[in-house]
């Protein structure tokens, strides 16, 4: 499916490097392009990974590929899930546009015949009353392609975020406590589908308190380097007057909030270490890098990430190979050397001035 780019990476030491991976619905197959080509790459050394929702089960399909065959198995462990997500259906909502004929239109769900009324339904009644048997074809999906004992014994460190209903914090699950149930838990939206229950804790989607979660990244592996891979866009002009725009706008704003809030204390930390401050030794002064396509991605709307159509998943693939392709040819050189986000600029900026 993918076309191998030119570029050989040059030879040279293996260079450390943490994910931190959004999630974002079926949107995460931009993310899956994304690694499909960083993990092309033979001189990059992945230590940590942190996902939540779409990002953590990418991050552990590729664990469980990784365990099997290193970086092949990893790319071959991601298609064939992501090529079951596009067979599947309703993964990422009892609504798809997988089976439609209506797919003109940046595959935007609310065009579709019916969706209107459908999203109504969904906001008037909880999954517990119209999905009383709790079903979920996602756990058949990863059950089918992540084992829980490669995961753990991948070598690759991961951390999964999830929402505690009961206490409104980030529960990160990492090590042997990541199972089938701990991705379920990152990637349950509330209105969609029931909370799922570890050890007697209900837990939600982690976007509403870490998407991703950096933190651990920060406190857990020795990296200073940290490639956040960004899917839901921080910015998007005009202003939403129809009440889907309006409700897919504000979910956007509320799945970047923690990962807006975490970038300011980096920020903050970074400069008092920098500025002799702060003791070297005890804080990290990290160097942040991304991969994002907000000119590629921003003409899908919110909803659409609950579409699972192959030619959808395989465009936004696409989208995430070009997009890690370039930022590999104009920052590979600075992994280990310096920054390649300015924080400051893509996270902390105010209101735009209109002329």
């Amino acid at each position: 499916m993918a076309v191998h780019d030119d570029d050989t990476p040059p030879a040279g030491p293996r260079l450390g490097l943490d994910l931190a991976l959004q999630g974002g619905g079926s949107h995460g197959a931009f993310t899956w392009g994304v690694l499909d080509r960083l993990l092309e790459d033979e001189g990059l050394h992945f230590s940590g990974v942190s996902g939540t929702s779409a990002g953590a089960l990418n991050a552990a399909v590729m664990a469980t590929g990784w365990r099997r065959g290193k970086r092949e198995g990893a790319r071959e462990a991601l298609t064939a899930f992501w090529q079951d997500v596009s067979r599947s259906g309703s993964i990422f909502s009892p609504f798809s546009a997988g089976h439609a004929n209506a797919l003109n239109d940046n595959f935007k769900l609310d065009k579709l015949p019916g969706y209107q009324w459908m999203s109504s339904f969904f906001r008037s009644f909880s999954p517990y009353e119209f999905n009383p048997l709790n079903l979920n074809p996602l756990r058949d999906v990863l059950r089918r392609h992540v084992d829980e004992d490669a995961v753990h014994a991948s070598g690759l460190r991961l951390f999964i975020t999830a929402t505690s209903v009961t206490t409104g914090q980030a529960r990160v699950f990492t090590g042997r406590e990541i199972s089938v149930d701990a991705l379920l838990a990152s990637a349950c939206l509330p209105f969609l589908f029931q909370a799922i229950h570890i050890d007697g804790e209900p837990y939600w989607d982690g976007g509403y308190t870490g998407n991703p979660a950096i933190y651990p990244l920060i406190y857990q592996t020795a990296a200073l380097d940290i490639l956040l891979v960004r899917i839901n866009p921080l910015v998007r002009d005009g202003t939403p007057q129809r009440s889907e725009e309006i409700l897919d706008r504000l979910s956007e704003i509320t799945f970047n909030a923690s990962l807006m809030s975490e970038m300011r204390a980096i920020s903050f930390v970074s400069r008092l270490v920098r500025e002799g401050k702060l003791d070297p030794g005890r804080y990290k002064d990290l160097r942040l890098h991304m991969v994002a396509d907000d000119d590629g991605l921003s003409p899908y709307g919110a909803n659409s990430k609950f579409n699972t159509d192959r030619s959808f998943l395989e465009e936004l693939f696409e989208l995430g190979r070009n997009a890690a392709a370039g930022w590999l040819k104009q920052h590979r050189g600075d992994i280990g050397v310096r920054s390649t986000l300015d924080i400051d600029r893509e996270f902390l900026r105010g209101p735009r001035k209109h002329k």
